[in-house]
């Protein structure tokens, strides 16, 4: 069994952090911790994780952090950002002294789509360079061409896109989204998460419903641009951490063992530099 390195784990600690957002998703707020994840992701092959941020209230994105890099089985972390924010320059330099710290996030799925296509916004946003970390690019699939604008304009900054870009895509409508990835991949900064679709597609998803979502991910980036995240515990609105593991595992079942570890390890180790 190929072991994994889940590149996208909340963890929820309500009686730490606060999570202005869990008031509305209650099938999600209540706290999930380490234990409880550790518990049931060891034994499906998942030896370490990459904690990324909760979207937890903005005073409380570098102690979120902190915490989480402190965590057994935790290996690195991406904290919360407002790039929007006048005072981003100094927000940054208290985020890049983070120890464990391999990049960053702000939120794009939600917030208005003028919110990262500001010169202020694109020019904080190549800040990250300077420090060597990257951005996880979380938005919708009709947002798809808003991050390829945002991804244009920093070109030395290494990206991420988290869910395979496809959330609220209903099961069965590729189009204009397989168009936007195809799109999307040729840009050589970009890489892309295998991760949330079970999320997005429903209690009654079925493993051919999915499969040409993640398959067409992995055939417009190829296999060393590629990582895995569990998504845990959102994936849970859809499945298991078990189903999604397996999941996953069917549908790259017919790859070579060398892509197989691309996907699971590989490639995490390298582009977050674990």
């Amino acid at each position: 069994m190929i072991p994994i390195i889940d590149t996208h784990l909340h963890l929820i600690y309500p009686d730490r952090f606060a999570y202005p957002w869990l008031s509305g998703a209650p099938a999600l707020n209540r706290p999930w911790s380490i234990e409880d994840y550790l518990a049931e992701a060891r034994p499906l092959g998942i030896e370490a994780a990459l904690h990324m941020e909760v979207d937890v209230d903005e005073r409380h994105s570098a102690a979120e952090s902190r915490f989480v890099t402190e965590l057994d089985g935790i290996v690195g972390a991406i904290a919360g950002c407002r790039p929007e924010s006048p005072d981003f320059e100094r927000q940054l330099d208290d985020l890049a002294d983070i120890t464990g710290l391999r990049g960053l996030r702000r939120v794009l799925h939600q917030a208005p789509n003028t919110l990262s296509q500001t010169p202020h916004f694109v020019e904080n946003i190549r800040r990250l360079a300077a420090h060597d970390l990257s951005f996880d690019l979380c938005v919708r699939h009709d947002q798809l061409p808003i991050g390829q604008a945002l991804v244009d304009s920093c070109p030395e900054v290494s990206f991420v896109l988290d869910h395979c870009g496809a959330q609220d895509i209903t099961v069965g409508n590729l189009s204009p989204w397989r168009e936007h990835i195809t799109e999307l991949a040729r840009r050589p900064n970009l890489n892309a998460k295998i991760s949330g679709i079970i999320a997005y597609a429903g209690k009654d998803w079925t493993l051919e419903a999915i499969r040409p979502y993640v398959e067409h991910v992995m055939e417009s980036f190829g296999w060393d641009r590629i990582v895995w995240g569990s998504d845990h515990p959102v994936v849970t609105l859809g499945g298991s951490l078990t189903d999604w593991v397996g999941a996953t595992r069917e549908i790259v079942r017919g790859a070579s063992l060398d892509e197989q570890a691309k996907l699971f390890n590989v490639n995490a180790k390298r582009i977050y530099r674990l």
